[in-house]
C-alpha cells in the first residue's frame, strides 16, 4: 500500500514537471538550467556556474532524501489508535550518522569552493588591458591605462554622474585587470554577467581580473548599500572587438579626457561636482 502511494506521487510529480517544461521556450529552458544565473560573458564565469549548480544539486539531493524519509515514516508508521510507540533513549548509529554527515557535506562543498576560488582569482603577470576603477558617491570613473598602446598613446578616462550613466568598454577575449579604489565610502564593483564582484574599500587597493568572451552590452552596478544615491551607481559594459575598443579610447582622447581622474572628494548629490582631489577633471 505504501509503495503504491509512493509510485503515484512520483508519477504525478513527473507529469507536473513535464507539463511545465512543455510550455517553456528554449530561452526559458536554458535559464532554468542556469538556475537563475544570467547568461555568462566571461571566461571565469563557468567556474562559478559549476559551483552554483553543483551546490544546488547537492542541496536538492539531500532535501529529497530527507523529505523521502519523512514521507516514508509518516506512511509506514501511521496509526489509527492513540497508543504511544515504544520510546528509545538513544540510537547510537543514528546519532553518529547525523553528527558526521553534515561535516562531510561541508567538507565537500568547501573543497570545491576553494577550487573555484583559486580559478577565478588567478591573475596573469601582464594583463592585456588595465583599467583603474574609482567608485565614488554616486557614480563611477574608469581610467584606461593605455599610454603604452601606440594606437592611443595616452591614458584616458570616463567619468559618470547621477544623470549620466558611464560606459565601460572592454575588448573581447582579452584579459582585463581592474584596479579598484574609493575616495569616500565602501562600494562594490559588480557585473552580473561576469558572475563576480569585488568590494571597494577606502584606503585599500583591491583588484579583479576578468576575460570577457561574449560580445554584447551588459549592466554593471554597485553591490554595496553605499548611501543615499546608491541606486544611481549604475554603468554599462560594452564588450566589443579590439578595433572598436581602440576607436572608443581615441574618442575619449579627442574629447580631452586625457590623464587620470581619481574620483570626487565631495560629490554633489545632483551629480554636478567634477572636482577630483582638489583639481578640475581636465587637469589630471
Amino acid at each position: 500500500m505504501a509503495s503504491s502511494w509512493v509510485r503515484r506521487g512520483v508519477v504525478l510529480a513527473t507529469g507536473a514537471v513535464l507539463l511545465v517544461l512543455t510550455g517553456c521556450s528554449s530561452q526559458d529552458v536554458a535559464a532554468l538550467k542556469r538556475l537563475g544565473l544570467p547568461q555568462a560573458a566571461s571566461a571565469q564565469a563557468p567556474e562559478i556556474a559549476h559551483l552554483w549548480i553543483g551546490t544546488w544539486i547537492a542541496a536538492g539531493t539531500i532535501g529529497v532524501f530527507v523529505w523521502g524519509l519523512i514521507g516514508w515514516v509518516v506512511i509506514r508508521y501511521r496509526s489509527h489508535t492513540n497508543e504511544m510507540p515504544r520510546q528509545n533513549r538513544y540510537n547510537l548509529p543514528m546519532e553518529i550518522f547525523y553528527t558526521i554527515a553534515p561535516f562531510v557535506v561541508i567538507g565537500v562543498l568547501f573543497y570545491y569552493t576553494i577550487l573555484a576560488q583559486n580559478a577565478v582569482t588567478a591573475e596573469s603577470k601582464n594583463p592585456d588591458v588595465t583599467v583603474d576603477v574609482v567608485g565614488q558617491k554616486w557614480s563611477w570613473t574608469f581610467n584606461y591605462k593605455s599610454a603604452q598602446d601606440p594606437a592611443v598613446g595616452a591614458d584616458v578616462y570616463e567619468v559618470g554622474t547621477i544623470q549620466a550613466t558611464p560606459d565601460l568598454y572592454l575588448p573581447v577575449n582579452k584579459s582585463v585587470r581592474f584596479n579598484l579604489s574609493s575616495p569616500d565610502v565602501n562600494h562594490s564593483f559588480w557585473v552580473p554577467a561576469f558572475y563576480e564582484k569585488r568590494d571597494i574599500i577606502p584606503g585599500r587597493n583591491n583588484n579583479i581580473e576578468i576575460t570577457p568572451n561574449r560580445i554584447g552590452t551588459y549592466r554593471g552596478k554597485c553591490a554595496e548599500l553605499c548611501g543615499t544615491y546608491h541606486q544611481s551607481m549604475l554603468f554599462n559594459v560594452h564588450v566589443v572587438t579590439e578595433d572598436e575598443y581602440t576607436a572608443y579610447l581615441k574618442t575619449l582622447a579627442a574629447k580631452g579626457q586625457v590623464g587620470e581622474a581619481k574620483g570626487a572628494s565631495n560629490a554633489d548629490p545632483q551629480g554636478s561636482a567634477k572636482i577630483y582631489q582638489g583639481e578640475e577633471v581636465g587637469d589630471r
